[in-house]
This record gives structure tokens, C-alpha cells and sequence, in this order.
């Protein structure tokens, strides 16, 4: 009963407070403006696309500001709707060039990034002093802000040699030294140590045991140190992982022999990959191949094998060509057939008769 007087009376009320000419428009809004309450406590926030962002925007700064709770959104988001539309039209100026700057050209942009990668050392202003000499006046900030662009570092943390870089340098005069591991048949491990020359791709095979003592590695580094003395080698580094096994005493070994030891960085295998890749051709090409039965029937095996690989074995690393070629070339006469390994592996030659 109650709510049906509240309903008639607020009936009469809005009939005395409309006028009749413009009674329809005004009841269309108060019933716009009831919905808009309602489905602001309903709804969730709209997602408003740019067009009408816009729109909005530019239809609010005519509204007065007793209009303004209409709105759904608060007066300070259109005003930050505005502020961004102000900050991409000055933004898109900006793009178009400070001056009427002319933009720099493929080639010189490429020209830029090769004196750079080219000349780790080169900073900025010898950049700029280089292309200078070859017709191109640019500023120190164009080369950085390229660089940059390019994810380029500056001088001082693109200076220094890589690996590949270093070994390249010094190919001539490296060993590298590695060890690998080979179970038996009886589930005993053991492990082989070897050195490989760099440049020649030659290994020496420096011996197999079961238990790599620093006694027994400090003599496998005496002998190799005595060999490359007798054949000549021209070892002026030794490079070596951080393996527990090379302790003090193998480093000073070959220092007295006037051999520096690099050591590769932690959990970078890459950085000994010769070495590496020579453990790979070993196992399988003969080890994966043989089961083996004792620590002398390795011995044997990967002595077997590194002769091979020094002496009949082509290497794509060498241009297919051999580590240790054999001096005396057989031209003619025919080919015949030289097992290795039980006839695991074939070598092929021209006989001399």
C-alpha cells in the first residue's frame, strides 16, 4: 500500500515539474540517466577503441560542468584521454625529423655497424673519424644512437677477443689436452687422456688407467712435455678444462717448459671443441663399436685408433687432408686394402710393387 502512494505521488510530482513541450524529451532522460546509474553498479568498466575515445573527448569540453556525473567515465580520464592524443601528435612530429634532417642512408647505416663489429675497440669518435675519411660526415650521438638501435655495446664491453677468435690467432702453436671416460664389460670405469694439436689435428695418446691420481696425471704431463720437446712441436699454450684432476703440479710442468695453460671458462665445453670433437670421432668410430674387456685391451684400442687418425684419416677440418701425412707418396701400383682393429676399420694405399 505503502509503495503504491510513494509511486503516485512521485508520478504527480514529475507531471508538475515538466512543462508540456518539452515533457517527452525530458522524461527520456531521466530514464537514460536511472539506466546509467543502474548499470554502473551492474556493469563493468567499458573498453572504450580510440574512434571513440575521441568522440567523447571532443564532445565533453562542450558540456558544462554540472553535466558532467552523466558521463561514464570520471573528468580526469577524459582529460588524460586528451593528453595522450596531444602527446602522439607532438610524438608523430617528431618522427618526421628535427630541422628537416635528411635521414641516413642503407649504406651508411651499414657502414656504421661494420666499423663497429669490424674494430672492437673503436669508440664512437673513431667511428666518426673513420667515415669522416671515406666522405661521410656523421656525429658521435647518430653512430651511438645506431648502435644502439643495432643492440651494438659501446667500446669498452665489445673490446677483447672471443674464443673462436683467440684459438683462431693462436692455432699454430695450441694443445689441448681433454680426458674421456670408457666402461668395460665388467662395469669398470676408465679413463683415457689425451692431447690434440690445434693446427694439425694430430693427437697424442698419453695413456688409460682406472685411477687418475695427480701423481699419474703429473707424469703423463713430464712424458708429453719430454715428446714435444724430442718431435718439435711448437706449443706455446696448453688449453684444459677446470677438471679436479689437473692440479698445480701439471701446470708447472709445462711451464717450466715454457708452455701457458688456459683455462676454459666454466661449463664451456665449447671452448676446448677440437678436443671435443675428437672424443666424439673415437667413440664412434671404435669404441661404441668394441666392447672393451680390460684397462690394457683399451690401451691397445685407442692406440689402434689415434694411429689411424693421425696417419690415414682425412679431416674436413684440414681441407680432407691428412694430420701426419706419410712423405713417401706412391703414385702408381694397385690399391690395396689395410685392416685395422680386427677389420673395424679400413685403410686404403697404393702398394709400391
Amino acid at each position: 500500500m505503502l509503495l503504491s502512494v510513494a509511486y503516485a505521488i512521485s508520478g504527480l510530482l514529475l507531471e508538475a515539474l515538466l512543462s508540456d513541450r518539452h515533457r517527452d524529451r525530458d522524461l527520456e532522460l531521466l530514464v537514460l540517466r536511472h539506466q546509467l546509474r543502474v548499470l554502473r553498479r551492474k556493469a563493468s568498466a567499458p573498453r572504450w577503441n580510440p574512434g571513440e575515445r575521441l568522440v567523447l573527448t571532443a564532445l565533453s569540453r562542450q558540456l558544462p560542468r554540472h553535466a558532467w556525473p552523466s558521463l561514464l567515465v570520471t573528468p580526469e580520464t577524459v582529460l588524460r584521454w586528451h593528453r595522450q592524443l596531444v602527446r602522439r601528435k607532438w610524438a608523430a612530429f617528431g618522427r618526421r625529423g628535427v630541422l628537416g634532417r635528411r635521414p641516413l642512408s642503407a649504406e651508411v647505416q651499414e657502414l656504421v655497424v661494420r666499423l663497429a663489429l669490424d674494430n672492437p675497440g673503436w669508440g664512437y669518435l673513431r667511428i666518426k673519424g673513420e667515415l669522416r675519411k671515406l666522405g661521410h660526415e656523421l656525429s658521435a650521438s647518430t653512430i651511438r644512437r645506431r648502435l644502439r638501435k643495432k643492440r651494438v655495446p659501446p667500446a669498452p664491453r665489445r673490446g677483447g677477443l672471443v674464443w673462436s677468435e683467440f684459438l683462431g690467432a693462436h692455432a699454430g702453436a695450441v694443445l689441448a689436452c681433454d680426458f674421456f671416460t670408457v666402461d668395460t664389460v665388467l662395469l669398470e670405469r676408465l679413463y683415457v687422456f689425451f692431447f690434440i694439436e690445434l693446427s694439425t689435428r694430430r693427437v697424442f695418446f698419453a695413456g688409460c688407467t682406472a685411477h687418475p691420481s695427480q701423481d699419474w696425471v703429473a707424469q703423463q704431463a713430464r712424458n708429453m712435455a719430454w715428446h714435444v720437446e724430442d718431435v718439435q712441436v711448437p706449443a706455446n699454450l696448453l688449453i684444459r678444462d677446470r677438471d679436479c684432476k689437473f692440479t698445480p703440479r701439471f701446470d708447472e710442468v709445462f711451464r717450466v717448459a715454457g708452455v701457458r695453460v688456459v683455462k676454459t671458462p666454466p661449463k664451456a665445453p665449447r671452448a676446448n671443441s677440437i678436443a671435443e670433437r675428437w672424443v666424439q670421432t673415437a667413440r664412434r668410430e671404435a669404441r661404441d663399436r668394441i666392447l672393451i674387456f680390460s684397462e690394457r685391451h683399451l690401451c691397445t684400442v685407442v692406440a689402434e685408433f689415434t694411429d689411424h687418425y693421425n696417419r690415414a684419416r682425412p679431416h674436413r677440418g684440414l681441407g680432407l687432408k691428412i694430420p701426419v701425412p706419410d712423405q713417401d707418396v706412391v703414385t702408381g701400383g694397385r690399391i690395396v686394402r689395410h685392416e685395422r682393429l680386427g677389420g673395424l676399420i679400413n685403410e686404403y694405399a697404393r702398394s709400391a710393387a
